[in-house]
């Protein structure tokens, strides 16, 4: 069972992380771009404060957008809000998480997400940890992949490879961290394709931050991964 209490707690602190630093922005570096292809830094605010309140939904069994296409409007009418407004609304849509959060009370029930997406209501807090964590890195204000805990690194690996496992698209891939973590995902036959790296680096190639530049791999190429 994942602690949910504990992730609460992490999603307040990385929240009022990420709250500090955007603060030190102004209009214009709101309205420039983030790291993410064709959004800007209040794009990435947008997103985050709509999809609080997306979780909301899924604590309440609601769904969680009315549609995807609702949700590409929703954050493309907010992205260009000024920075006051845009750090209300994060902070404010971070409560109502927190608050329909701790009012649940059956954290082993099943919940749906987005495109048929289905988990334990028990990881939801960390699911917004992840969104809160690298979307702060997303805004490029000095925020990095190394920045990261060492726990919050080791468990978003664990998901995504666990995520990408058993995908036929890609070779049976052995990822191994220089601090000795091992990982494996893809397909569950053939020879292995090895890849090594930091754990930040490895991170930022599985959650399709980085380009793989700072890893080793036996193979010619890195394996391309599926999106995510």
């Amino acid at each position: 069972m994942n602690d949910h209490v504990r992730d609460l707690a992490l999603v307040r602190e990385a929240t009022d992380r990420l709250l500090t630093a955007a603060a030190k922005l102004d209009d214009a570096a709101v309205a420039a771009p983030s790291r993410l292809p064709g959004w800007t830094r209040g794009h990435v605010l947008a997103h985050l404060a709509r999809n609080a309140d997306a979780l909301v939904n899924v604590f309440a069994g609601r769904p969680m957008y009315v549609s995807a296409e609702a949700r590409d409007g929703d954050i493309a009418r907010d992205a260009p809000r000024p920075l006051a407004t845009q750090l209300a609304d994060v902070r404010d849509s971070a409560a109502r998480f927190q608050e329909a959060a701790t009012a649940d009370s059956d954290w082993s029930r099943t919940v749906e997400l987005r495109n048929g997406v289905t988990d334990s209501a028990s990881r939801i807090p960390f699911r917004r940890l992840v969104e809160v964590e690298l979307h702060h890195v997303d805004l490029g204000i000095g925020y990095e992949l190394e920045d990261l805990s060492e726990e919050f690194t080791g468990r978003e690996i664990d998901f995504l490879v666990d995520r990408f496992a058993g995908n036929a698209t890609l070779p049976l891939v052995l990822i191994t961290a220089t601090d000795g973590r091992q990982w494996s995902t893809g397909s569950r036959d053939g020879d292995p394709v090895s890849v090594i790296g930091s754990a930040p680096d490895l991170l930022g190639w599985l959650a399709g931050r980085r380009q793989g530049a700072g890893l080793e791999c036996d193979g010619t190429l890195l394996p391309v991964l599926p999106a995510l």
